[in-house]
């Protein structure tokens, strides 16, 4: 993945579907995690229909869920296994079998 560039912030990636964006920005265990929801506003203040933050599944949990409720971002956690939780909103994802 390459940098996408949204107003003075840059984020990880885009998922685009029929009228909708979302912006990506993946955080390691080491990254700031409140860097990557400034770069998450950015991104909605420039025409994204909605954002997810993506960290590690320990790191999602230790993240109080406010700012996530109060602009619509949704907060993924990957655990050991490599499986996605979503984290907030409080929702599972399902996996393809």
């Amino acid at each position: 993945m390459t940098a996408v560039k949204v107003g003075n912030a840059a984020i990880d990636g885009v998922v685009e579907g029929k009228g909708w964006k979302m912006a990506l920005e993946i955080k390691s265990t080491h990254d700031d995690i409140v860097r990557g929801l400034g770069q998450l506003a950015e991104a909605l203040a420039h025409g994204y229909t909605s954002v997810a933050l993506v960290t590690s599944l320990k790191n999602s949990k230790r993240v109080k869920p406010d700012v996530f409720d109060r602009l619509g971002m949704v907060l993924l956690g990957i655990d050991s296994k490599g499986t996605v939780h979503q984290v907030y909103p409080a929702h599972s994802i399902r996996r393809p079998k």
